[in-house]
C-alpha cells in the first residue's frame, strides 16, 4: 500500500530544510519541541469523571509523577479494571502531559482507569533507570489498586513507542511475580538494538522515524557499550541477563505500521512470542508511519488503530472479569 495521504503531507513538512531534526537538539531542547509538537497533533480531549495526579516511589527512594484517569467515579465497593501506560519519547522525552489525550481517550472507549506513569528519562537517567521504573510502578499499582478504586486482578500495561518496550519488560516480570496481567498492549515497540533489518534499510531515512534519530537515542539512554545487549533494552534478540523462560506471558496485540523502520522488528517478536506457546495479535496499520497513532490530528487515519486499541483493551480486560469469576 502507498503511504497515506495524510502521511505523505506530514512526511513533506517533516524534510523542509526548516524542519527541526530531533537529533541536532540537546535533551532539554528535544522535550520542548516533543511537547509542542504533541499539542498540535493530538485530538480534543475526551471528559472523564476523575482525573487524579499520584506519587509513586522507587526502589532507590526517589518519586515518579503518575496520573490516574477514570472513566466513571472511582467505586470502592466496584473497583475498576486499569491499564498502566508508558509514554513514548525514546526514553529522551515525553511525560504523562504529552501522553494525556491517548490516555483519555483510552480510559473512555475502553472503560477501564488508565495510569500513566512519568519514568525518569535520560541522559540524566541512563538505562536501567526507566525499566526500574517501569517495574516499580507495575509492583506499585498492584500493591496499592485497592486504595485506588482499581481490581488487581484486572490489569494491563502497555505504551507506545519506547514506552511500548517498557510494557514488554513488564509483562515478563509480572510473570515472574505472580502479578496477573491481562493483556500487553504493544504500540510500535523498539525491540532491538541492531538496525540491519529490511524495514530499517527501507525507511529508516524519510519516514519520520530515522537511523539517525534512533542512534541518538540510543546514544543517550544507554550507559554502557554492555547495555545494547542487554534485554531490557532489547527483548528481541539482547542475551545479557536474559529470560530462560518466555513460556506464560499476558496475551499481546502488537500495533505496527506498515512504513516503521521497525516493523520487521514487531514481526520477529510475534514470531518469537508465539514459539514459546503465547498468544499474539499483530495488526499492520497500512499507509502509516512510526508515531502515527498519537498524531490524530493530523493523520486521521489513526482513529482505526484508537479504536482497535480500545476494543482489545476492553475485551481482554473483560475476559479477565469472566475467567477470575
Amino acid at each position: 500500500m502507498p503511504l497515506a495521504p495524510s502521511v505523505m503531507r506530514f512526511l513533506i513538512r517533516q524534510s523542509a530544510p526548516t524542519a527541526t531534526r530531533i537529533e541536532s537538539l540537546e535533551p532539554v531542547a528535544a522535550r520542548q519541541n516533543f511537547e509542542f509538537n504533541t499539542q498540535r497533533s493530538c485530538m480534543p480531549l475526551h471528559q472523564l469523571d476523575t482525573i487524579e495526579d499520584v506519587s509513586i516511589e522507587t526502589r532507590d527512594g526517589a518519586t515518579l509523577n503518575a496520573r490516574i484517569y477514570y472513566p466513571e467515579q472511582p467505586c470502592w465497593a466496584k473497583p475498576a479494571p486499569a491499564l498502566l501506560f508508558f509514554h513514548a519519547g525514546g526514553y529522551i522525552f515525553g511525560s504523562i502531559k504529552t501522553a494525556d489525550w491517548q490516555c483519555r481517550m483510552l480510559a473512555a472507549k475502553a472503560q477501564c482507569a488508565v495510569v500513566s506513569v512519568s519514568y525518569r528519562l535520560a541522559p540524566e537517567y541512563k538505562f536501567p533507570y526507566a525499566v526500574n521504573d517501569a517495574q516499580d510502578a507495575l509492583c506499585w499499582l498492584h500493591r496499592e489498586a485497592g486504595s485506588l478504586a482499581i481490581d488487581a486482578t484486572r490489569l494491563a500495561v502497555g505504551g507506545e513507542s519506547s514506552g511500548a518496550t517498557l510494557a514488554a519488560v513488564c509483562a515478563v516480570h509480572a510473570r515472574d511475580l505472580g502479578i496477573p496481567l491481562a493483556l500487553q498492549m504493544l504500540i510500535y515497540p523498539a525491540l532491538s538494538a541492531s538496525m540491519d533489518s529490511e524495514t530499517h534499510r527501507l525507511y529508516g531515512k524519510g519516514y519520520y522515524l530515522s537511523f539517525d534519530t534512533i542512534s541518538w537515542m540510543q546514544k543517550n539512554y544507554l550507559a554502557h557499550k554492555s547495555d545494547y545487549q542487554d534485554w531490557r533494552f532489547a527483548p528481541l534478540d539482547g542475551s545479557k541477563n536474559a529470560p530462560t523462560d518466555w513460556r506464560n506471558l499476558a496475551p499481546t496485540w502488537i500495533a505496527s505500521a506498515e512504513f516503521d523502520p521497525l516493523s520487521d522488528e514487531h514481526a520477529s517478536y510475534t514470531e518469537k512470542l508465539r514459539s514459546h506457546g503465547n498468544v499474539v495479535d499483530l495488526h499492520v496499520y497500512e499507509g502509516m508511519i512510526h508515531g502515527f497513532f498519537s498524531m490524530g490530528a493530523i493523520i486521521p487515519e489513526a482513529a482505526v488503530a484508537h479504536r482497535d486499541a480500545a476494543r482489545v483493551l476492553r475485551d481482554a480486560l473483560q475476559t479477565q472479569l469472566e475467567y477470575a469469576a
